[in-house]
């Protein structure tokens, strides 16, 4: 039965998906080249707002947590329980004031995410809002330090909602200077006026808005029900989601015991929802993006040594038989050296990439560890804790072993650890991950190598597994007929692919994989229809139909074999031939010049400021420029459809 009312509903919903996956595709295909830009504009256009997104919340909370106590307690000289003094009016209004506009800040940033607000009104508000916010900020702390340094007649000590305030103005101060780049950056030209984020980075951001609403309202509930203070529910809270434990709070009610059963659960839930948020967006597209830029910055460095050397005739495309005896070498021979050449490129740049990654995170974590252990240090001097017990304490915490035997005690002490601990949670993430690339995955290798010649052995002889490796060290050179190495990815321009992958592209493998054994089987019907048209034609003696039909028919066929390829686990890896053929099926023949697609061989950007890129090949052929009036808006269209098969 046919229900229009509800057919409409199922269409629209059709069309917004359809303009959702056309607006991911869109951004990531703006995003890789942005970020291939030598300017490096895709910080300001992405990285940025990002960051922005992610701690103008973190600074709202830590703004809450300063405006919900008061910031000045009288201490006793007989050493009896502080009293807090109550802030004057205008300390409260002018703290409100600074929360209201901070808010402000984060709902139009959100918005022009969102698209639901303009660029031109949202970043105005956003950025001078967190400017005012931290200006107000900052005045009402030194205002507080003046008065507290000349009161004289009793002694006096500064809250944790001091020590918040100061975190939340240089949170507000560094994420509006941030996007001042961005602005700065659109008006330039150099990307449009529009976020262009992807679900990923628009989840984190939610996530991370919905991981500080349920701590803060985690720590009202608990600082009621325990009696304690709201400052130090939100320092128990925090050490109890990121399972550090330290120990010095602990809930002694039974009504605070049963909440935590739901509280820590759901609290472990979204945390973990945050860590794989950020493992997907910055850890997978991220490296990709670094990989494209090293693997481009590599390509440009040898362009330059072979241009400086003289050895730029190898890329020049060999067009007759007499430039083919003068270079030594056929136009297919100089191109399968090119095709080596780049595969080189990008197997030097991988390696690269995730060894420069995991020192940037292992620097990244030693400084948050030796930072973090000197502030502490210096907190922590009335508990006369030495450097090394700070770094202890410190080592401990970040890897949330927390055994309680030392623990923060000092009003600036705790609300630099709820800082520094949620500082941690995508530093470790990262670190880890890329360890996971390299130390990890040399050391599981090791140990599966091992076990094939000890305790478990593989289904092959030991004779087949040394000729398997002595085909791997040496590049297929010594038994070639072996498997050889194995990509990351199937061939692509970037040359660079993740063996773990994001939940975007999980869902995204699930149904292309249904895709694939769609178009499988209906691939078998054309493959015999296209044989019988073939051999139909030949029968009548029309050549020329046969040869077509026969020409669609291996395409079809090879089209599966690739479908096949693309699902295969290691991704496969083809040759120098493999490719020279399905280059042909498609029109292009690489042992003539005329015949395949140019690229450019000059080192320098474009009127635009990009770097001229190949089409489909990245090899070092013609420039660009040297196509005839009207063929390079055929290559372009070609480009489009034929960007999956570039190098």
């Amino acid at each position: 039965m046919n229900d229009p009312g509800l057919d409409d509903a199922i269409d629209e919903n059709a069309k917004k998906v359809q303009r959702e996956i056309q607006d991911e595709e869109q951004v990531e295909a703006n995003d890789e080249q942005t970020f291939l830009n030598p300017s490096r504009w895709w910080f300001a256009s992405t990285a940025f707002p990002l960051l922005a997104g992610t701690f103008g919340p973190m600074a709202s909370a830590f703004s809450v947590c300063a405006l919900v106590q008061n910031w000045r307690v009288i201490v006793p000289r007989d050493g009896a329980t502080p009293i807090e003094q109550k802030d004057p009016q205008w300390l409260l209004a002018i703290n409100a004031i600074s929360l209201a506009l901070a808010l402000t800040s984060n709902l139009c940033l959100l918005l022009n995410m969102a698209r639901r607000l303009s660029f031109s009104v949202a970043q105005p508000i956003t950025i001078v809002g967190w400017y005012i916010a931290s200006v107000l900020l900052i005045a009402l702390v030194c205002e507080t330090e003046v008065e507290l340094k000349f009161s004289a007649d009793q002694v006096r000590d500064l809250t944790q909602a001091f020590y918040y305030a100061i975190i939340a103005a240089i949170l507000y101060f560094i994420i509006a200077t941030l996007m001042v780049f961005t602005v700065y950056g659109a008006y330039r030209g150099e990307y449009p006026k529009e976020f262009e984020l992807t679900m990923s980075q628009r989840t984190l951001m939610l996530q991370t808005i919905s991981y500080m609403v349920y701590l803060l309202g985690g720590a009202a509930i608990f600082a009621r029900v325990e009696k304690w203070k709201f400052a130090d529910a939100v320092y128990w809270a925090n050490f109890t989601l990121l399972t550090v434990g330290i120990g010095d709070f602990v809930p002694v009610t039974h009504l605070g015991r049963s909440l935590l059963f739901p509280y820590g659960i759901g609290g472990i839930v979204i945390l973990g929802l945050v860590i794989g948020s950020i493992r997907s967006m910055v850890l997978e597209r991220g490296k990709k993006k670094l990989g494209s830029r090293m693997i481009e910055k590599k390509r440009e460095r040898i362009l330059k040594k072979m241009n400086k050397n003289g050895e730029a005739e190898k890329l020049t495309p060999v067009s007759s038989e007499q430039a083919a005896r003068e270079a030594g070498m056929s136009e297919q021979e100089r191109r399968k050296e090119e095709f080596l050449l780049m595969r080189k490129i990008q197997k030097k740049a991988s390696q690269k990439q995730k060894w420069t990654a995991l020192l940037i995170s292992s620097w990244a974590w030693f400084f948050l560890w030796l930072m973090g252990a000197f502030a502490f240090y210096k907190f922590e001097i009335k508990q006369g804790w030495t450097y090394f017990q700070s770094l202890y304490f410190a080592y401990t915490s970040l890897l949330a072993i927390g055994y309680g035997d030392f623990s923060p005690a000092s009003n600036p002490g705790k609300p630099f650890f709820v800082f520094w601990s949620l500082l941690a949670v995508p530093t470790l993430t990262i670190l880890i991950s890329n360890m996971g690339d390299t130390v990890i995955a040399g050391i599981r290798d090791l140990t599966l190598y091992l076990g094939e010649y000890t305790v478990l052995p593989g289904e092959a002889s030991i004779k087949d597994r040394l000729k398997q490796h002595a085909s791997k060290v040496t590049h297929g050179k010594a038994f070639s007929n072996g498997p050889g190495p194995t990509m990351d990815e199937p061939p692509g321009f970037s040359g660079v692919g993740e063996k773990g992958q994001d939940e975007d592209q999980e869902k995204g493998n699930n149904n292309q994989l249904a895709r694939a054994a769609a178009t499988d089987h209906m691939a078998k019907f054309l493959e015999k229809e296209e044989l019988a048209e073939a051999s139909a034609a030949e029968d009548r003696g029309d050549r020329l139909s046969s040869d077509i039909h026969m020409h669609h028919f291996l395409l079809i066929k090879e089209l599966r074999n690739v479908m096949k390829h693309v699902n295969e686990t290691p991704p496969r890896k083809y040759s120098y031939e493999e490719w020279t053929w399905y280059l042909k099926l498609i029109g292009e023949d690489e042992s003539a010049s005329s015949t395949h697609r140019k690229a450019p061989i000059k080192v320098g950007t474009t009127e635009k400021g990009t770097m001229q890129q190949g089409g489909g090949q990245t090899s070092a052929s013609n420039d660009a420029g040297d196509l005839e009036e009207g063929e390079e808006e055929e290559v372009k269209e070609e480009e489009k459809g034929k960007e999956a098969w570039s190098w």
